[in-house]
């Protein structure tokens, strides 16, 4: 037998099984609809219709059974899954009622007197639409609870005979999504024995079978007379303090903490409402949920051919999978790390099969292979995340930071302005204020590159710049949970660091909307919340990990790093931004160079990137940057400063001015 027939066979035996299967549905409906009807007409005579009425019922019976499946069919019931079947589902049940009861009374009211042995009385109408649809409702319901008792006792066989008992704190929408699916899973190994929740109005009431127990105050009473062996947060968007004092209560008890996953995770599609996973240091530093202007963000990029630069990094990937549920034209994936372009290629045709993605290996600074990428697909919006942000790594390699962050911003931003770009967004970073790093430096003369290009274009140009995202390639939090695995210590540069965090998604998200807002030339400021000292960091990740800080597991101080600050700064301060109509999004204040001064400016880096003069690009980058302090290099303060190499251009001091407020 050849693979085709074999194919054609099976496709044949499929085919037969759904359609005896979807009789046998027909043939129980067909029974509970008569039922039904039976029932309402001997209520409405009290059991006792004579032979006359006998009669006339066996008559109506079987075109009140047909309207009644025809009326089914007709809004969608037999579509349905009956193992499945849920709330949202009613609804069609409800209109196939309605709809066949509309039926019946018109053929009430116009079915001639001669004929009225086929005319339903009103009464049997309206009893018999209740009666026929509550119990093919109660026919799934019953197929449902079935299946998913079977379903217990055949996974449960596989887990522990020792179920553990778990509280669940939170008794909102996502505890009953949670509850619901552990109660549905054998194989979890678990028993809820009872929510926590501090809103008073729930304290005793029962969902989904378990009853509401007590407040976040009573887990260590409830933990002890339940035998709880672990503690389920389930919240999907705790706000930061309350998580951290439940996380704190759990800690003394002590009793093990876990969580569902959040919002992102669970929209994203990368894991279920009840894969609950441990507690992690980005759940306590998480901040509320972004309120976004979806309509303008998907007015911004639906239907149009969307470019992202450096697509494989943390910033870029996550723009793209959130440009990608956004109904682009096309999303250009550029990277010139081919592994990263594989492996977010890959992850979004898994999540979005319909999305028409686009990798691209190319550098943003080779200018020819970027030329022939725009030539060929003529992006309306390009997001430029390519840039060496290592801040370390690039005090020892100046001139690939150059190359990168400037000269790659100037490349890409210019080839959008030739070609007609809509808009160009530049990703940029808190360190580009008073920059005190090369890192730093190159990421504010990529702000003044994007506002000359601006200048020159119709293309509307703006930078977002925010500060740390949690999680992202080579930040702290990996390497910290990288050395806590390894037993520590764990290293900090100084107890009182502190940086401003957010959630990649929430970058991301921010991101789009400031470039749907942005009218050109403005420089966006995202709103970073509070700053945490990177010690307390370290101290609740080791904590979260089941160890003693500084006992199992030490914490070492190494000084601070090249180029390093102990605080960053976002220009936050009422006298240098503007309000926007975004809650988390300012416009900061920008430095306007003259236009020929940035072309200068372009051309004597590019030489000196080119020439691989590390010393000489730095002070020429003290110099450009009055604001700066390069590694205690000369400073620009005025007119008459002396500048560290003979021969360069004195540049004036830029003055202050407001950009698109």
């Amino acid at each position: 037998m050849t693979q085709a027939e074999s194919n054609r066979r099976s496709a044949r035996r499929i085919a037969q099984t759904r359609f005896l299967g979807r009789a046998a549905q027909v043939c129980l409906d067909v029974g509970v609809l008569g039922s039904a009807f039976v029932i309402a007409y001997f209520l409405r005579f009290e059991f006792s219709p004579g032979p006359e009425k006998v009669r006339q019922m066996w008559l109506q019976l079987p075109w009140v059974v047909g309207v009644q499946l025809a009326a089914m069919l007709l809004t969608g019931v037999y579509s349905f899954v009956w193992r499945y079947v849920g709330l949202a589902d009613l609804v069609a049940f409800l209109e196939a009622g309605v709809l066949s009861a509309s039926v019946f009374v018109a053929g009430r009211l116009a079915i001639p007197n001669d004929l009225a042995a086929v005319r339903v009385p009103f009464s049997i109408i309206f009893m018999n639409a209740v009666f026929a649809f509550a119990g093919t409702i109660a026919l799934r319901v019953l197929r449902r609870v079935l299946y998913e008792r079977d379903e217990r006792e055949r996974t449960g066989r596989k887990a522990s005979d020792c179920r553990k008992g778990v509280l669940l704190v939170g008794a909102g929408r996502a505890g009953v999504l949670a509850v619901r699916e552990i109660q549905g899973r054998g194989d979890l190994g678990v028993e809820v024995r009872g929510f926590i929740d501090d809103d008073p109005e729930k304290l005793g009431s029962v969902i989904q079978g378990v009853r509401v127990l007590g407040t976040s105050y009573d887990i260590p009473r409830l933990v002890a007379e339940l035998g709880i062996d672990h503690v389920i947060i389930t919240i999907a968007q705790a706000p930061r303090a309350a998580l951290r004092r439940i996380v704190e209560i759990c800690e003394r008890v002590p009793v093990k903490t876990r969580i569902i996953p959040g919002y992102y995770e669970i929209l994203d599609g990368r894991i279920e409402v009840g894969k609950v996973r441990d507690i992690q240091i980005e759940d306590l530093l998480g901040r509320e949920a972004v309120r976004l202007d979806g309509d303008s963000i998907d007015c911004f990029v639906r239907g149009k051919v969307v470019m992202v630069t450096g697509a494989g990094g943390s910033i870029g990937s996550e723009l793209a999978r959130q440009l990608a549920r956004r109904g682009p034209a096309q999303v250009l994936l550029v990277e010139r790390a081919e592994c990263a372009l594989f492996e977010i290629e890959r992850e979004l045709r898994g999540l979005y099969p319909d999305a028409s993605v686009v990798p691209i290996v190319a550098d943003v600074g080779d200018g020819p292979r970027m030329r022939a990428v725009m030539k060929r697909y003529r992006p309306a919006v390009v997001f430029h995340a390519a840039a060496h942000k290592h801040v370390p790594m690039m005090e020892a390699n100046p001139t690939e930071a150059v190359k990168n962050n400037v000269l790659g911003t100037w490349t890409t931003g210019r080839l959008a302005g030739e070609y007609g770009c809509d808009a160009f967004v530049l990703v940029s970073t808190d360190k580009a204020v008073r920059p005190t790093s090369i890192m730093g430096a190159t990421k504010r003369v990529a702000e003044l590159v994007v506002q000359r290009l601006d200048e020159r274009f119709a293309t509307r140009y703006v930078a977002v710049r925010f500060g740390n995202v949690l999680g992202s390639a080579g930040s702290v939090i990996p390497i910290f949970r990288e050395q806590i695995l390894k037993g520590g210590p764990v290293t900090v540069t100084h107890p009182d660091m502190v940086r401003y965090f957010m959630t990649i998604p929430e970058a991301a998200q921010l991101v789009l909307q400031a470039g749907a807002m942005g009218e050109g030339g403005e420089i966006f400021i995202l709103d970073m919340g509070e700053p945490v000292r990177i010690l307390d960091l370290a101290e609740e990740m080791i904590s979260l990990s089941g160890f003693r800080p500084y006992e199992d597991i030490d914490i070492v101080f190494t000084g601070i790093r090249p180029g390093e600050k102990l605080f960053e700064e976002l220009e936050t301060d009422g006298e240098h931004i503007t309000k926007t109509r975004h809650p988390k999004i300012f416009i900061g204040t920008i430095a306007a160079y003259p236009p020929s001064q940035i072309d200068m400016a372009l051309a004597r880096l590019g030489a000196l990137a080119e020439e691989g003069d590390e010393m000489s690009l730095r002070r020429y980058l003290a110099q450009l940057l009055p604001e700066a302090n390069l590694g205690g290099l000369p400073v620009a303060s005025g007119e008459n400063d002396q500048y560290a190499e003979p021969g360069d251009v004195p540049v004036p001091r830029p003055q202050l001015v407001s950009v698109g407020a």
